[in-house]
């Protein structure tokens, strides 16, 4: 696990200071490197030219409203001192019912237009976090607003009772 999260950090440093063109038929290894996004108008590119021909790797609307937790600092950062309402995913790769959750929860964050923002957590890389929120289940997913804790379920939902919980989150007095 801590072999995978140190290669993909240093693709992601890698390929932001990187100078050439990514084409499609050199970048065969691309695709398998979804999770790396770029965040922003454009890629970091020291090279005006290759920004015609650079691509985003991921093209899903949820990598927009969506990012994975990389440490407690991280999540003091783009959680707790969050302007927008967060959906925190508590979730482990090993875990059937999460990958079940997870494209569900994305989806419905990302029809919100921006309104909120989902952070993931994987309770193996990021255990102490797992611990201070008291997740004893996985999935849980929290909502944080302003900080504060604004409300909690472990387990699968169904869309229905997903869009509820974040419609509350972002204006409770629905």
């Amino acid at each position: 696990m801590a072999h995978r999260h140190l290669l993909r950090r240093l693709l992601s440093v890698t390929l932001r200071q990187a100078t050439w063109p990514l084409r499609s038929p050199s970048s065969a290894h691309l695709p398998a490197l979804t999770s790396l996004c770029w965040h922003g108008t454009e890629p970091p590119f020291h090279n005006r030219a290759s920004l015609a021909t650079a691509r985003r790797f991921c093209t899903k609307p949820s990598c927009d409203v969506s990012f994975n937790v990389q440490s407690p600092a991280d999540f003091t950062d783009r959680v707790i001192n969050s302007a927008k309402p967060v959906v925190v995913n508590f979730h482990a790769s090993w875990c059937g019912p999460c990958r079940m959750l997870s494209p569900r929860l994305e989806k419905i964050v990302a029809n919100q237009e921006g309104k909120v923002i989902m952070a993931k957590v994987d309770i193996d890389d990021q255990t102490d976090l797992a611990m201070k929120y008291k997740v004893t289940a996985v999935p849980t997913v929290i909502a944080i607003k302003g900080g504060e804790i604004e409300g909690r379920f472990a387990g699968v939902k169904s869309e229905d009772e997903l869009e509820v919980f974040i419609k509350n989150l972002i204006c409770p007095s629905l």
